[in-house]
């Protein structure tokens, strides 16, 4: 059987297998790589949506969903190649049957992922996504900012994480000098803009 499995009808199943075997040895031993933010900066709707479909919409920690994948990989093509050898006296083409696998795989691995995010214990994170530092107060590093020229400001989240970005004032009239303080209100692309700390509306807050 392993001799058969070396076969170039085998072998895209037999390299998978190798991997998967791989991926669950740096799980086993706790380096903590499957912990990756596949959520970060994603923005759009239409993108949650396919982590939802894939099985990652659940926090599930990536080198988890892969070892998942390469599982339901692995095992449909071999039941392929299994089933094509007893039918047709010969297993299918290694490309064939890896297409076929992939799709029924990835299929049987949303079921599966979701299975296992019901199960898995959370992990707790410090990712935050860029739009949580809005509502915090940043320090404006070194330079004045006016509007159409930011400066650098730096914040602090609330895992105690420093974040520096660029930051623009709110206001047309306004300006943010080196040293002051300002609430971020919101955010365009890369770039932040603020309220300095002077302004009345920030009395109450």
């Amino acid at each position: 059987m392993i001799a058969e499995i070396l076969t170039l009808p085998y072998l895209p199943f037999a390299i998978a297998f190798t991997v998967m075997i791989g991926i669950g040895l740096i799980e086993a031993i706790g380096l903590g790589l499957g912990h990756l933010d596949v959520h970060a900066d994603l923005g759009a709707d239409a993108h949650d949506g396919l982590l939802d479909w894939l099985g990652l919409g659940n926090e599930l920690p990536i080198l988890v969903w892969l070892t998942s994948l390469l599982a339901c990989f692995t095992l449909t093509g071999l039941a392929a190649q299994q089933t094509a050898t007893a039918i047709a006296g010969a297993p299918l083409s290694w490309w064939l049957a890896s297409s076929i696998a992939l799709v029924i795989g990835g299929l049987l691995n949303t079921i599966a992922a979701n299975g296992l995010a019901r199960i898995l214990p959370r992990f707790e994170t410090t990712i935050i996504h860029t739009d949580d530092l809005l509502r915090y107060r940043g320090t404006i590093l070194e330079g004045t900012a006016r509007r159409g020229a930011p400066a650098r400001a730096k914040v602090v989240d609330r895992h105690g994480q420093a974040h520096f970005i660029m930051v623009e004032p709110h206001d047309d009239a306004d300006t943010l000098p080196a040293g002051g303080t300002t609430l971020l209100v919101r955010r365009e692309g890369t770039l932040f803009y603020g309220l300095p700390e002077a302004n009345t509306l920030l009395q109450s807050i």
